[in-house]
């Protein structure tokens, strides 16, 4: 009895002990796991920092690469402008050095002619200026002119060269054919008077460029000079006035001195000074780069030196002192706008000389010259001429 009741007890308390143990059970479980899902957070917590760490690390990298190209920009720039500065101080240097040359050349080449005698003519001189007045073949009235009034003749044409150091001469080239009359006829009137350069050119009105290119050759190994001058056969020039006003800038390098303008570039066939070439400067209507007037200017030893060097690489332009002027572009040259040299004819010259101010050149702009130079000239020599005394007392 006593082992049956005992039984019987025990089968009572299972389900309590069941629920017991589940309990117990969950618990436990929940002590065990938790610590599982604190790991879990942990983890993700650090991944977060990693990841704020790599976006910090790329914002500062690309900061400091912005800062780098930002130099290296600078560095570009100021390298830039370095080799700038050096091309520019190489082109000076160049054309310095090519005058300096050329100079040296002829130096030797004179005293090579000095000791052997050749037959390829004198030495070159020393002079102040040379002046060459521009003529063709059909000019002879214009040159009988220029002879009667501002050019002086003969004895005192060499005088002039030998005390002022001023030489003048009509420059001129050959005609197509060989040994034409017209060449016999510039020949004889040479033989007489012996003011005349003879070019290696051939006449013509559009190879003016090219003629003016080897004027300045050509004197240039014929004289050294400090001045060399262009001026047209209708052109009144009083030569003590031009001697005194290039004697201001006698200290100067590469002098460019005249009347500057900037005139329109015509594109129009029909119209006379058309520029073939006006799509190069620039939109219909533009305007020429600033250059002296055709009918007189002067330029120092150093770009007459310039132009006979580098005479086969000049381009020629379809007039003349656009064609000069362009030559200069790109140099350190000195534009001198000296309004003296183009004085209109009277009443305009002769006002300036009672005022005291004498002009170096007169002509009449509506003609590119005096009009009727022929008939006029000696009218305006009368009026407004300095007087020959002024040449010969004038101290430069």
């Amino acid at each position: 009895m006593k082992n049956r009741h005992s039984v019987k007890v025990s089968v009572k308390w299972i389900p309590i002990f069941s629920i017991a143990f589940f309990f117990t059970g969950m618990l436990f479980s929940n002590r065990l796991w938790s610590p599982t899902e604190s790991s879990s957070q942990l983890i993700a917590q650090h991944r977060r920092d990693q990841e704020l760490q790599v976006v910090s690390e790329d914002c500062n990298s690309t900061k400091k690469k912005q800062g780098q190209d930002k130099d290296v920009m600078q560095e570009v720039y100021k390298t830039h402008e370095a080799i700038q500065s050096l091309d520019k101080s190489i082109a000076m240097l160049q054309m310095e050095l090519a005058a300096t040359r050329s100079t040296q050349e002829m130096k030797v080449a004179d005293q090579s002619s000095n000791s052997s005698r050749s037959q390829d003519g004198p030495p070159r001189k020393k002079v102040f200026v040379v002046i060459g007045i521009n003529t063709a073949f059909s000019s002879r009235k214009r040159r009988d002119s220029v002879r009667e009034t501002w050019m002086p003749q003969g004895e005192k044409l060499l005088k002039l060269e030998k005390e002022k150091g001023i030489v003048v001469r009509f420059m001129i080239g050959h005609s197509a054919t060989s040994n034409s009359i017209l060449d016999r006829a510039i020949d004889s009137v040479e033989a007489q008077h012996k003011d005349f350069l003879r070019l290696e050119h051939v006449e013509g009105y559009h190879e003016l460029s090219a003629k003016t290119k080897i004027f300045f050759s050509t004197a240039v190994a014929r004289w050294d000079a400090d001045f060399y001058v262009k001026v047209d056969d209708d052109v009144h020039v009083n030569l003590g006035m031009l001697a005194a006003t290039l004697a201001r800038h006698r200290s100067k390098p590469r002098i460019y001195i005249g009347c500057m303008k900037s005139g329109p570039v015509l594109a129009q066939k029909t119209v006379k000074y058309h520029e073939p070439e006006y799509w190069k400067f620039g939109e219909e209507g533009n305007k020429y780069f600033r250059h002296a007037t055709g009918q007189i200017y002067a330029i120092s030893k150093d770009l007459a030196t310039y132009i006979s060097i580098n005479q086969p690489i000049l381009h020629k332009y379809a007039n003349e002192d656009v064609s000069l002027g362009a030559w200069f572009i790109g140099l350190e040259v000195e534009h001198i706008d000296e309004r003296t040299m183009c004085c209109g004819t009277p009443p305009d010259c002769d006002w300036k000389a009672e005022a005291g101010n004498v002009c170096v050149a007169s002509f009449d702009w509506s003609c590119s010259g005096i009009c009727k130079s022929v008939e006029k000239l000696k009218y305006v020599h009368e009026k407004c001429g300095e007087g020959e005394e002024a040449l010969w007392n004038a101290l430069f």
